[in-house]
């Protein structure tokens, strides 16, 4: 971490309603302060242990993996957030604090050529160097079509490899996901940087909280088109979107694997996350990775070390089954973690989890009306209010309010609707 992000740290103020949590930038929530890590890479697995420690010693011990796959830590002070930033500057983890780059988890186990890792490196250098004054919620995607797809997370710049091609390249779409941004053509690998800094610099200058989906809505792609002048070469086919799963063992290209484990809802205790990382280092892990889905992979490892690796993890409560229904629902933090939260959005996904079956189903619980924890309706939602909360199915409200958000007759009549729609089908 920078110098410049140490000294923003230890002058950090809760943030606006609205902006992004960063660790030079906390924000105020329900429980104390929250920041929010974005790595840009492999992170080793004693540093990545030791990130754990200070969580559990500067803030309340609650980490979360989001569903893009950033780190946050919860519970913290003005004076701790101040301490974190120093502890996790002298750990030298990869990330950057100013522009969130996602890219793929494992880089190098696909057949690309593509090393996401080292076009962020360079896109940051070079956007820092311009001094892009930008929304705080801007963000790039670079997708190598790997084993972990990114192609789900919307993003103002989204970059994907594509396969099949004498050379390194990778589709452009801009203002959302792999199906719902605009595309704009193809670019080199050698290229990418460059031109993902100049679509950058079409929405600072379009001021402070300029995003790419609305310069679309607005007027269309083309000053991105003239920005990205020929950088870009013109595409025929927009890459299909790909849906993978991140729990369970993935093959690396050395022979080795790796293996994802899901946070339950996207939250552990910082204890289950050092003990698992322990266990993982034992078995010869060395180095830790945080993917979307709310996951976290570890490798390299052997295959039967992943096994036994996996009833680690299970024990410690966390999710290494697909078919878990944990896995099924989507919760934010939710009251009185959030201060906007007006039910317990992951007490109630607890419950309701426990009282269900392996399925096919999607729930979301939402401790209001931001929907922060999934970004696109999902068929049945549980909608936190003032009142209580509200049952959504698909687009039409079913019911509101309800005075006892989570009293037993919520959990049974959900886990009932769960039950019939998953015979039904």
């Amino acid at each position: 971490m920078s110098r410049e992000v140490h000294n923003a740290a230890r002058a950090a103020a809760p943030r606006p309603l609205g902006a992004c949590p960063r660790l030079s930038e906390p924000m105020e929530t329900g429980d104390g302060l929250l920041v929010r890590i974005v790595p840009s890479g492999r992170i080793g697995i004693d540093a990545f242990a030791s990130l754990c420690v200070a969580a559990r010693t500067h803030g309340n011990g609650l980490m979360e993996i989001t569903g893009r796959g950033s780190l946050q830590i919860r519970g913290l002070t003005e004076i701790s957030a101040q301490h974190l930033a120093t502890t996790i500057e002298a750990l030298d983890i990869p990330f950057n604090d100013r522009i969130p780059v996602a890219v793929s988890a494992l880089p190098g186990a696909t057949g690309t050529r593509i090393r996401p890792d080292e076009i962020a490196a360079e896109l940051r250098d070079m956007a820092d160097r311009r001094r892009l004054d930008l929304a705080p919620k801007v963000s790039v995607v670079i997708d190598d079509g790997g084993p972990i797809s990114l192609d789900a997370l919307a993003a103002d710049i989204h970059l994907r490899a594509l396969s099949g091609t004498t050379s390194p390249r990778l589709h452009v779409s801009v203002g959302g996901d792999i199906e719902t941004a605009a595309p704009l053509g193809i670019v080199s690998a050698a290229d990418a940087a460059q031109l993902t800094v100049d679509l950058l610099a079409v929405l600072a200058a379009g001021g402070t909280q300029a995003r790419a989906r609305d310069v679309v809505a607005r007027e269309g792609v083309g000053r991105f088109l003239k920005a990205a002048g020929d950088l870009l070469e013109t595409a025929s086919d927009i890459p299909a979107a790909r849906t993978t799963e991140t729990i369970g063992l993935h093959r690396l290209d050395d022979d080795s694997c790796a293996i994802g484990v899901a946070l339950p809802f996207g939250q552990a205790h910082a204890l289950d996350l050092i003990a698992l990382a322990r266990i993982a280092r034992a078995n010869g892990a060395e180095w830790a990775v945080l993917a979307p889905q709310r996951t976290l992979l570890l490798g390299p490892i052997g295959e039967m070390t992943a096994f036994a690796l996996g009833t680690a993890a299970d024990t410690l409560g966390f999710v290494v089954d697909a078919r878990d229904p944990r896995r099924r629902i989507a919760a934010c933090a939710g009251a009185p973690l959030c201060a906007s939260g007006h039910i317990p959005a992951r007490e109630l996904a607890a419950r309701i989890a426990e009282r269900v079956p392996q399925g096919k189903f999607s729930l979301h619980i939402s401790g209001c009306s931001k929907g922060c924890a999934h970004p696109r309706p999902a068929p049945l939602t549980i909608l936190g209010i003032e009142q209580g909360a509200g049952f959504i199915d698909s687009d039409a409200i079913l019911h509101l309010p309800r005075s006892e958000a989570y009293s037993d007759d919520l959990v049974e009549e959900v886990a009932r609707k769960i039950v019939a729609e998953s015979e039904d089908a």
